[in-house]
């Protein structure tokens, strides 16, 4: 912990009381020689608004009637504002108070008026913009004859950006353009700023991606230097098989969708005495070209996932690497990171080993292939008798693996995840449920037993590692859920203590049911999101006392941060230099792993409802039937079949609806008419809104 960390932790802990320099040195018990060291670091916290001075005192801001935290816009021209530290309501701010302060802005807060329960918002005023979000903005060019405005296509940001003529890049009126602000706005005036990038015309293929790419500050394209390194490797030598293990001749394959490029697993299996099998994972090893401090790794961290978009994949790594020699192609030579385990008849791992291995993947197969042929018989698509038996052994193998799972409580939540089908234009065509076949469940077992059989491997050499962890769910929640599925004749067992297999439990009694996606979300939302560790805190959802990411790397840099750690046991490298190296290191990778995570899963889930929304702009007085997913104090959400959800306003029904929040309905009290969560309704498309991402149904009588 350092010194800012410390005094922040103490006064968080302390009593409430403003101090000067001379009474903090002296709390801090600081000697001469560093007291001019330690007002710097007393006034570099007053800089980032982590300590308000007053006069000639200090004291954390919330003691001074100030607040450090975020802004957001509304679609309007007042703001919210949401408190770092202070845990309270949002405080309301007045257009005219934000000092210029854009959505997302770190601002230094000053209360004006302190809310209380049974009255308005608390009102705050902005002191003082700490950090800006960003200063580039997508946006619309308008032109006039000496000068043009960028016109923010995030209707948050409130206020043109003025572009003298000198600053237009020569893009025209119309066009789609990110612009930087030069300027703040300031006195009443607008921002001024230069456009750095003309990125198309309006209605151009991709261009609304673009928006949600620039939006979430996703990366593009890699720099020069990056290209470089990663282009400075090409197909195998001797010197790079040098000392691994040879599967070359194995029968080794993978199993993928059809249009994956990026092959970061492959599966062998064999059969052995007493009804075992020895299953083999092999995984990319990225690692021996991300060379730890290189470009590619500094890139790679940032970066932290692929982000997959609806029509396009932004990746970890250049396509070099990650479609090229990383790819576990069929028929050439590949580096792996492999695990082979020893699985029992009962699906327990009585052994395993891992270690580098060359391979040659022998057949690159698809999940509807691999499907087809293990529940429908058919070998059309095959010509290789012993592929054909693997395939059979492994369906086996998985079902195992699955029965062992469930037993000890493991929960398998079954969305139904959509499938956006594009035209060359971007144009969405088709929207249908994603299969979830045998084959797709098959590698799932294989990928959960390697990542839990590492994760348990690692912990006991007692050396530092990256964990994926997933905590128990808050009890408020879980009384709610409770509560929930109540109205459905479920009882919950053991909620005092909950285990996963109690929740496991609630999931086979409603499978099949018209409530059971409806349950599914209900119960995801009551848990906690799943994160990345330094520690060993174990995975509620997966009843999993051990767990990690190992089987992606190409795609994920937790999974690369750990094959490197592997790798530098396997050579005797762990030593106690490398030890500190990483117990300094891994919280942090954590921490940015999981925060890039929940980024790309929100830019993924927007570009989907874009499309969505779009594609449904076509059925407009359109009838379908769907079922009630969700439920709010202005309306309720209907699930269509295709997985297109849209919104039923209160305000359009016949009657004075009211929000049952304890019996999860809305309920007309004159009529005695309810819609509850997982009714079955009949619903008519009423408006698309694409800039929101909205749909808006009615009720079909």
């Amino acid at each position: 912990m350092d010194m800012k960390e410390k005094i922040l932790t103490a006064l968080i802990e302390g009593e409430p009381k403003p101090l000067n320099k001379q009474d903090l040195a002296k709390q801090f018990q600081i000697d001469k020689d560093t007291k001019k060291i330690f007002y710097d670091i007393i006034d570099s916290l007053v800089e980032s608004g982590d300590l308000v001075q007053k006069k000639h005192r200090f004291g954390l801001p919330e003691w001074m009637g100030y607040r450090k935290g975020v802004m957001m816009a509304s679609q309007r021209s007042f703001f919210f504002f949401r408190s770092e530290r202070v845990i309270e309501n949002d405080i309301f701010v007045a257009g005219r108070a934000t000092k210029g302060a854009f959505d997302g802005d770190t601002v230094l807060l000053r209360l004006i008026k302190e809310g209380k329960p049974d009255e308005k918002k608390s009102e705050g005023v902005v002191e003082r913009i700490i950090k800006r979000k960003t200063d580039n903005f997508f946006g619309t060019f308008q032109k006039t004859k000496n000068f043009g405005f960028v016109v923010p296509d995030d209707k948050r940001i409130h206020g043109d950006i003025f572009i003298s003529a000198k600053k237009m890049m020569h893009a025209k009126d119309g066009q789609k353009v990110i612009a930087k602000i030069t300027k703040w706005p300031e006195d009443g005036k607008k921002a001024e700023g230069k456009i750095i990038e003309v990125v198309g015309e309006v209605g151009d293929p991709g261009i609304d991606i673009a928006e949600i790419i620039h939006k979430h500050q996703l990366p593009k394209d890699f720099s020069k230097k990056v290209q470089e390194e990663a282009t400075r490797y090409t197909e195998l030598s001797k010197a790079d098989v040098k000392g691994r293990e040879d599967w070359r001749d194995a029968l080794i394959f993978t199993i993928d969708g059809a249009d994956a490029k990026d092959l970061d697993d492959a599966i062998s299996i064999k059969r052995l005495p007493d009804n075992r099998f020895e299953l083999g994972v092999h995984i990319a090893d990225v690692t021996n070209y991300v060379k730890e401090y290189s470009e590619l790794d500094k890139e790679a961290r940032t970066r932290g996932t692929s982000v997959y978009l609806v029509d396009r994949v932004i990746p970890m790594l250049p396509r070099h690497l990650s479609n090229g020699l990383c790819s576990l192609h069929p028929d050439v030579d590949r580096l792996a990171l492999s695990i082979v385990m020893t699985v029992s008849a009962t699906g327990d791992v009585e052994d395993s080993r891992v270690a580098e291995t060359v391979i040659n993947s022998k057949a690159r197969l698809t999940y509807t292939d691999v499907s087809d042929l293990i529940q429908h018989m058919d070998e059309s698509k095959f010509d290789n008798e012993e592929l054909i038996q693997a395939l059979r052994d492994s369906a086996v193998l998985a079902g195992r693996l699955r029965r062992r799972r469930e037993l000890r409580g493991s929960i398998d939540f079954n969305f139904d995840e959509a499938k956006v089908i594009l035209d060359e234009a971007g144009t969405p065509v088709e929207i249908k449920k994603a299969e979830r076949r045998i084959a797709n469940r098959m590698i799932e077992e294989f990928m959960l037993l390697a990542n839990e059989t590492i994760s348990e491997r690692y912990f006991w050499m007692d050396i530092p590692f990256l964990y994926r962890i997933h905590e128990t769910p808050d009890e408020e929640k879980i009384e709610a859920f409770v509560h929930f599925v109540n109205h459905f004749g479920i009882t919950l067992k053991g909620r005092t203590d909950l285990h996963p297999k109690a929740l496991q439990q609630v999931m086979d009694k409603v499978m099949g049911k018209p409530e059971e996606a409806v349950i599914s979300m209900v119960m995801l939302r009551s848990l906690k999101k799943a994160k990345y560790s330094a520690k060993s805190e174990g995975h509620f959802g997966l009843a999993a006392k051990y767990y990690s990411h190992f089987t992606s790397p190409i795609r994920r840099y937790p999974d690369l941060q750990i094959h490197r750690i592997i790798k530098e046991q396997l050579h005797g490298d762990m030593n106690g230099k490398r030890i500190s190296h990483y117990e300094r290191l891994l919280a942090g990778v954590a921490d940015t792993s999981s925060e890039r995570e929940r980024l790309a899963q929100v830019a993924e889930r927007e570009s989907i409802k874009l499309k969505m929304t779009e594609y449904m702009q076509q059925f407009l007085g359109e009838t379908f039937e769907g079922v009630i997913s969700g439920i709010t104090g202005f309306g309720f959400y209907v699930a269509l079949d295709n997985t297109v959800e849209g919104m039923v306003p209160l305000d359009s029904l016949d009657g004075s609806y009211e929000f049952n929040e304890a019996h999860f309905c809305v309920e007309e009290p004159f009529s005695g008419k309810s819609y509850h969560m997982g009714d079955r309704v009949k619903i008519l498309v009423a408006k698309t809104d694409l800039e929101r991402r909205l749909i808006d149904f009615v009720i079909a009588d």
